[in-house]
């Protein structure tokens, strides 16, 4: 999804990105997985955060191709409505419901849960695919930096309040979506609020750090119930993430971008990963997926950033978020 990968690699870490793709490839069969392996998902529901533009739309479109009977989760119910109707022209028989859900409020978060178990039976798959990067320094309703709140901590809260839900459908599963940001976030988790300093940058990395250690320990701690965590990276994909937070790159973005717009693929192909963490029967709970060639390609394990496999760093994460939205459970 990310021009922040994109940077970051440019300036600090390209021999790094190098490494990982050279591991992706080593680890890769020929097979290449696309949305003509999804099986049929009659039947089945899956709410998808985000779902009216980018990753989530092309996975929402893919899902209700395949008889998925998909909640369209979006920050406005406006653009729910716009969606639906988008998606039913495109595919007259798909099952859809609108669902308004504004991530930078957990109290609203928590109220549209409540609404949510009342009105379903169950839940199939959950795909946190919304998010917000590099946007000015901007605090949630409850004053925490919006990038941690909105990407992590309400996907947090709105997982576990959807618990009862997708414990009532064996082998359920929870897809979080990360980038490749997650190389360059942070632990310590003590500026959670900007209160010491803001990097735009920095923000971000760590918010998508914080996606793939709470799929990881979400894994472990679901595992009793049967509900599957998995993580999911885009590579580089061309979406509106970027122009929607930042319509005026700075000199070294836009250079950034020219040179390496070879690199980006469709946002269809960034879906891909997600899809594939989410249909398919090869999956194991606590896995990620990518690009093949990490920046682009069709979807395989992927690598995952060094911190997030450190057991005592995911705790202390879970620790410190669950402390923050405990009220709203």
């Amino acid at each position: 999804v990310n021009l922040f990968n994109l940077i970051f690699t440019l300036k600090f870490h390209i021999q790094n990105i190098k490494v990982y793709m050279i591991i992706s490839i080593s680890r890769q069969n020929n097979k290449n997985w696309d949305k003509k392996n999804i099986p049929n998902l009659q039947g089945k529901t899956a709410l998808v955060t985000g779902s009216n533009s980018g990753l989530g739309y092309c996975t929402s479109k893919a899902l209700a191709e395949n008889n998925c009977h998909v909640i369209l989760a979006c920050r406005t119910l406006e653009k729910s409505i716009t969606t639906k109707n988008k998606l039913r022209a495109l595919i007259p028989s798909a099952k859809l419901s609108t669902l308004e859900l504004e991530l930078s409020d957990f109290t609203k978060v928590s109220k549209k849960c409540n609404e949510l178990v009342n009105e379903y039976e169950n839940l199939d798959l959950l795909i946190n695919n919304a998010g917000i990067m590099h946007p000015p320094k901007t605090l949630n309703s409850q004053g925490y930096e919006i990038q941690f709140a909105v990407n992590h901590l309400s996907h947090m809260l709105l997982t576990l309040k959807l618990v009862p839900l997708l414990e009532k459908i064996k082998n359920s599963r929870i897809i979080t979506v990360t980038s490749l940001a997650q190389f360059f976030g942070k632990v310590g988790w003590k500026n959670l609020k900007a209160e010491h300093y803001y990097n735009k940058q920095e923000s971000y990395a760590t918010s998508k750090l914080a996606n793939i250690m709470f799929a990881i320990e979400l894994s472990k701690k679901l595992k009793s119930k049967n509900i599957l965590s998995l993580a999911a990276h885009p590579g580089i994909a061309r979406t509106n993430l970027f122009n929607a937070q930042r319509p005026n790159p700075s000199r070294v973005e836009k250079f950034s971008l020219d040179l390496f717009n070879p690199l980006f693929q469709s946002a269809e192909m960034g879906a891909l990963p997600q899809l594939y963490a989410a249909t398919s029967s090869k999956v194991k709970s606590g896995e990620q997926y990518g690009p093949r060639f990490n920046f682009r390609g069709f979807p395989k394990l992927s690598k995952t950033a060094n911190s997030a496999l450190k057991i005592s760093e995911r705790e202390k994460l879970w620790k410190k978020s669950f402390e923050i939205i405990q009220e709203y459970i």
